[in-house]
Parts: structure tokens; sequence; C-alpha cells
């Protein structure tokens, strides 16, 4: 599995992300180990009181379990592979904290150390930390048969189009698939050999190269949306100087911001309005069926716990009557029929644990797969998604060139295309990218 590792501060916001069902189908806090508290907001709090005891700022070790997409991985093996993180760091029997989350029908864990030694009221040195996490995933890639993604292999070969959380936010709050966001800016750096190349490659697709407010390379789309050149190209700001010259010769973005909004026709807003309506509608239409998917799954895990809890108390209680008292139990202990009762007692307990554990992930992995079956239908609509609003940024780039005033035809020209569109994709022909004011 993919495990991801930092050295933070910020327990309360931290705590807040973790417990954050706004992202998440199902969240739940696994577990709690060396805190007096045994809740996780106190069990943060109770690490950053203990931290200002030294002057450490960063006193938490923060890590992300991410399993391959089509992985089954039982509580007990997130475990292994905690305790084989702890080994490695020297985080062994410091306080922690295990929350699983599901989302998009993958389940993933968070483990939340305290680096704080309270013997020695110092924090636990963790270097090279990275390389260690990198040596324990490809280990657990090895022992589960699993396909070890290429740049763990080599991280030469990493993914160009893999995306920060902050990318991810953005592309996600303006219906963009980040990874095809960020091609497409990589696309437009590989063709172009120079500042005004890359300039016209990226116009054409509806973005415009501007200056931003600190002085460095940014791109604008028609809805005033604001990208940074170095991040979405995977590139350092020096190889994006030397390509791209000197930022003061391009417009600053405010007035690029402006001279797309006077070019925005009422017209071609309406369009804008229109399409992006029909999008968030089936977005909406989506989101309303996985709310109720989650609410049900979470009923159907609360119907289990609790029955589970039931019977629980039912087993212990007649384990519990095995035990003989007063006089009886003084004579069962001196002849060693208590110790026999009582090792059997736990050797049940024992196996109705392993059985309760069994039956949760059981109902886990059938609620996954459910929900993976409406993540696929997800997935179509924010693939299609990103599809039209690639050929709207196109569109309105077209549109947005020509000096003169539209035609009144244009929203027709517009849905002409689309109707064209939706008739020739299910054929497997080319889309056209865009409509012709010649015919």
């Amino acid at each position: 599995m993919i495990l991801k590792g930092s050295e933070r501060g910020g327990s309360k916001q931290l705590a807040a992300h973790l417990l954050k069902t706004q992202d998440n189908d199902h969240v739940e806090v696994y577990e709690v180990r060396g805190f007096l508290s045994n809740d996780l907001r106190g069990a943060m709090r109770e690490a950053y009181a203990i931290s200002k005891g030294t002057k450490c700022k960063k006193f938490l070790f923060s890590l992300s379990l991410n399993p391959p997409e089509t992985a089954r991985v039982s509580d007990r093996e997130f475990k292994a592979a905690i305790r084989a993180v702890e080994a490695k760091l020297g985080l062994e029997n410091q306080p922690r904290i295990i929350v699983f989350h599901e989302k998009e029908g993958r389940r993933h864990a968070h483990c939340v150390w305290s680096r704080i030694d309270t013997e020695r009221m110092r924090a636990i040195n963790l270097p090279h930390f990275k390389l260690k996490l990198r040596d324990v995933s490809k280990k657990l890639f090895m022992e589960h048969g699993w396909k070890m993604p290429c740049g763990l292999v080599d991280s030469r070969q990493r993914d160009p189009t893999n995306f920060t959380r902050a990318e991810w936010r953005q592309a996600k709050r303006n219906g963009h698939d980040p990874k095809a966001l960020k091609a497409m800016f990589q696309e437009c750096w590989a063709i172009s050999d120079s500042g005004a190349a890359f300039a016209k490659a990226l116009e054409e697709r509806g973005y415009w190269l501007a200056r931003g407010d600190r002085g460095g390379f940014v791109v604008a789309d028609f809805r005033g949306e604001i990208y940074s050149v170095a991040r979405y190209t995977g590139l350092r700001t020096k190889e994006v100087k030397a390509k791209l010259g000197d930022p003061n010769a391009l417009r600053p973005v405010s007035e690029t911001k402006a001279l797309i909004a006077a070019r925005m026709t009422n017209v071609l807003k309406g369009y804008v309005r229109e399409a992006l309506g029909a999008f968030n509608s089936q977005s909406a239409s989506l989101a309303f069926k996985k709310s109720q998917l989650a609410q049900h799954h979470r009923h159907e895990r609360q119907r289990l716990k609790e029955r589970q809890e039931a019977r629980w108390r039912e087993e212990t209680a007649r384990r519990t009557a095995r035990l003989s008292k007063g006089f009886r139990g003084a004579w069962d202990r001196l002849t060693g029929k208590y110790g026999r009762i009582r090792r059997d007692n736990e050797r049940e307990a024992y196996r109705a644990f392993v059985r309760d554990q069994a039956q949760k992930q059981t109902l886990i992995e059938a609620q996954l797969r459910e929900r993976q079956a409406l993540q696929k239908e997800i997935v179509r609509v924010r693939q299609t998604h990103a599809k039209e609003l690639a050929q709207l940024h196109r569109d309105v780039a077209h549109y947005t060139r020509m000096n003169a005033q539209e035609p009144p035809s244009v929203r027709e020209h517009f849905r002409e295309l689309s109707r064209h569109q939706n008739q020739t994709r299910g054929r497997g022909r080319r889309r056209k990218r865009g409509p012709s004011l010649d015919s």
C-alpha cells in the first residue's frame, strides 16, 4: 500500500479533517491508544498540551495508508502495516490514533502518533522517514502480491499528472478532472518552444497566459479561475522563466480577466450557464444517490454493531456463570479447575472477537462492492463532464478571439454542435472542435 507521512502540528485542524464526513462516506475512529482521553479530539488536545513542555512545534506524525483500488484489506492487515511502520521509524509504544475512511468505494486508514517521549520530554527524531516509508511500502506490495506502481519501483517513473490536495480541490471546485487538467497544461508546454507558442496553445484550449500578482506566470480561464504554470506543469519556477521569458511582458492577471469578461457576450454567457447547469443537475442527482446509499450503509453497520454488542453481553454472562463463587470457587482454585475454566473462557472470547470482526469485514466488503458500482457511474459522468468542459473552453476561446459581435444565432450553433456530438459519440466518430460560422 502507498504510505504518505508528515511531521506536523495543528492538532485541532487534523482532528477536524479526520472526523470530516463531508468528503467521506464513512468515518470510523478505530483506536485511541496511550492517551488518558478515549476520544479523538481529547487525545489531540492532550498531545498538544504535552508538546508545550518541549520546544517541538511539529509534535505529531501523521500517516495515510492507501491500498490498491481493487485490494481487500482487513483491519488486522492495516494494523500489521502500522506496526511495521512503528518498528521502522522507532515509534513503538508511542500514543497513537487509528481512523478508517471510506471514500468513492475505497477504504484507507490514517494513523497519528505523538512524537513526544514523555519520559525524556523530547521529540523522537525521524530521519529519512520518507525513504523508510518507501521501503515498508515496497515490502507490503510484495507480501500481498499487489502490482507495484512504477513510481514506487523507480522515482523517476512517477506519474507527472499526479496532483496535490490543493490542485485536487481547485479542479473539483471547477468541475475539472485534475489529472486531465494537468495533462493539458503539460501537453501545451511540451508542444511549445517559446512563450508565445505556449500562450497560443493555451488560448486555443480556452486559457490565457498572464502575469500573477506576485510576478510569476499564471493562467486564467473564462470563469476567472487562476492556475499556476509552475504547479500545473510540474516544473521549477526557474525552468518556467527560462522558456517564457520576462513575466513583465505579459498583461497583469487583473487586466487579462477584464479582457476575457469584456469578450464574453451575454449570449455566450447564457450558453455557458446553460451548459454548466446541465452538468450540475446531473452531478446533484448522483450526489443524492450517493448520500442515500451511505445513509443506508451506516444504518446496516449500526444494526450489526448493536446485535454484536447484545450477543457479546449474553456470551460474557454465560462465561462468567461458569466460574463458581464462595467456598466452591475457593475449592476450584485449589484444584486448578478455576484456571482451566478461565483459560477456556479466554479462548472462547477471542474466537467470538474474531467472529465479530469477520462479520464486520464481510459487511464492509459487500457495501464497498455496492458503492463501487455507483462509483463507476459517477466516474463515467465525471469523464463526460471533463470532456464537455474541455470542449466548452475551446468553444469559448473560438468566439472570444473574434473581435466582431457574435451573430444572433450563436446559441443555435452551440446547440447544433451539441446535438451532432451526441449523435456521433455512440458511433465512435471524432467530434468537431467547434462550429463553423462560415456555413
